[in-house]
Formats: structure tokens, sequence, C-alpha cells
């Protein structure tokens, strides 16, 4: 049986139909969800999309918390269920206390759109396991709000457990700020995502969506693995 992931579309979602090519080319099922259903249709797994859901009037990702599906999706996190969250999925993410911290404006007040290296810090999720740890790729990143911020009892407690997925590192190219800067946004200790203790609920601000082809979006294939990582996961689970 073909695995069968969700894709929620919300009011001003950017990347739900890249992100539904993505998992077709992973080999699985995308299955479009609408913000106002309950209803997941019986997926296997969720993926929250980039974009800027209600224009990010009050604070990204915060009115996107209250809609219908994520009551269903929230529930169904918390039972294991496999939930990735890009970009403005990944604030959906904090505002539904489904990840901890929040994320706020770039710290250089300047939109950014750039090819951005990442280093892999956890391989174990249901999103990471075909990536190796201390592997670098090279993600695309587009974000005004892209600051990843928490209290430091919190990231101590990330940085112990082994809850950073994704570190800043080295340089991207275009946007601010300069390409030689390795922290894009300014999130703090160069967190890029992070996971919950289980693995199943993974969020980041770069989009894999856009890098798994060679001959589009960014020309690279590194996001591609995760979307093979959570179908190996759902086959072999």
């Amino acid at each position: 049986m073909t695995a069968r992931i969700g894709v929620v579309t919300f009011p001003g979602s950017l990347d739900d139909r890249d992100t539904q090519r993505a998992i077709r080319l992973a080999g699985a099922e995308p299955v479009a969800l609408w913000h106002k259903d309950k209803d997941l249709k019986q997926v296997d797994a969720v993926v929250l999309p980039g974009g800027f859901s209600y224009g990010d009037y009050l604070r990204a990702g915060a009115i996107s918390r209250f809609s219908p599906v994520m009551g269903t999706v929230i529930e169904q996190a918390k039972s294991g269920m496999p939930v990735l969250g890009i970009c403005n999925g990944f604030q959906v993410l904090t505002e539904a206390h489904l990840l901890p911290g929040a994320m706020l404006g770039n710290n250089h007040l300047h939109f950014i759109c750039r090819d951005q290296k990442l280093r892999v810090e956890n391989a174990e999720t249901s999103w990471t396991a075909d990536y190796a740890v201390g592997q670098e790729i090279h993600i695309p990143l587009k974000n005004m709000d892209g600051r990843y911020v928490a209290d430091e009892h919190t990231l101590d407690m990330l940085e112990a457990e082994g809850l950073v997925a994704f570190r800043y590192v080295g340089g991207g190219s275009g946007g601010y700020p300069p390409s030689e800067h390795s922290n894009p946004n300014g999130s703090l200790r160069d967190i890029a995502g992070i996971t919950n203790a289980a693995g199943n609920v993974v969020g980041l601000m770069p989009h894999p969506e856009h890098a798994v082809e060679p001959l589009v979006g960014s020309g690279r294939t590194d996001g591609l693995p995760f979307f093979t990582s959570i179908l190996k996961k759902l086959v072999n689970a």
C-alpha cells in the first residue's frame, strides 16, 4: 500500500503544491488537506508547508494554530503521527506547542532568500533518517520571521537531549546578511531546525521541497531525503 502524506493548505500557503510534488517524487501519495477540515483523510503523516498563513498579521503561524485541522494534527502528533513543519509550518508548530521556542523577525530586519548550508545534527527522526550526522547540505531559505529563540533552559535542554535537528553553517549566497555570515537570521545557537523527543515532529526554516530535482529550484537534491526518510519510516512501520 502506498504511503499517504497530507499537506495542509492555509490561507496564504505558498509551497503546498511544491511539497506535494516532492512527496510524489519520493514515491508516496500526496493528499491535499484544507485548513478548515478536521478530517485528515486517513493519511499516515502530515506536512505543514511554507508560506505566509493569514498574512502573518498577528505573529507568523499564530492564527493558523487555531485552524480546525490543527486540533486533529496536534492530537495525532501526540499519538505518534509524523509531522513536518517547513518555514511557516515550523512557526505553526511552535505556536501549537508541538515544538518549544518561538520564531521572531530576522535580526537584520530584511527578508532573506538564498541557498543556505546546514549541518545535520540529528539523523534519527522520522524525517531525517536518510541523512548522516554531521552531513552538510544546501537547502533554499526564504523568510522574514526566521529567528529561532527560546530561554536558556530550553536551549540547554535541546542541546543536551539531541533535539537540535539542523544548524546553520558556512555561508549562503545573495540576500541579507552577507554571504560569509553563517547565521542568516540571528537564530540562537545557529538553530535551523528542531525535533521533539519522540522524533516524529520536526520543524525547520529552510525549504527542502525546493531541493528535490537537479533541474528545478536550487539545482540540488539535498532536500529529497526528508521525503524518502518518512516514506521508509512508514513502509517499515
